[in-house]
């Protein structure tokens, strides 16, 4: 006997019905309704085998013994959506804080024997002035592509003119479109 028995009311079997035969969903949601539908025990319902649900819908036997836990433990939707993670795998580098430092320092004038600033200065100098113990060229990088604003001129990127953010010794195009300095 199943330990996780899944019985749909009318009103879910309905609502589930109505998401498939829409299909105005993401693949997995539809997927995770169409394995309650088939799941379900109650009166009307089909009652498959959870290896015969899995072969038909191409899914690991797995995945439908672990839907239909969630389902009975949690509910519906939450059977139907992925689950939120509780803590994200790594927490970011560099928070507001660090990356307002950031811009700031790559909005500045580069070192000294320097004519820009490039993504490993930035990185080290981040380091110097103790904003992070550590942090690599390429999280410099991906925070200043992703305050550059993508309209910079005409929708371009990089913008016209501008050399592109490049890895480890590459100059830094962002700082300029962050500045508020346009190519010429």
């Amino acid at each position: 006997m199943k330990k996780y028995k899944v019985t749909l009311t009318a009103a879910e079997r309905q609502e589930l019905s109505q998401l498939i035969a829409s299909g105005k969903a993401a693949a997995q949601k539809l997927t995770h309704a169409r394995i309650l539908l088939k799941a379900d025990a109650g009166p009307g319902g089909p009652a498959w085998t959870d290896q015969r649900i899995a072969q038909a819908l191409e899914v690991n036997v797995t995945t439908v013994e672990r839907l239909r836990q969630r389902f009975v433990e949690q509910g519906v939707e939450a059977a139907l959506v992925r689950k939120k993670q509780d803590h994200p795998s790594r927490p970011p580098k560099l928070d507001g804080a660090a990356e307002a430092r950031l811009i700031a320092l790559a909005c500045s004038a580069p070192p000294e024997g320097r004519k820009a600033w490039t993504l490993q200065l930035l990185a080290d100098k981040l380091v110097e002035l103790e904003v992070v113990d550590s942090v690599s060229y390429e999280t410099v990088r991906q925070v200043l592509k992703k305050t550059t604003p993508a309209n910079s001129a005409g929708g371009v990127w990089p913008p016209v003119g501008v050399s592109s953010l490049r890895g480890h010794g590459g100059t830094v195009a962002a700082p300029r479109a962050v500045c508020g300095a346009r190519p010429r």
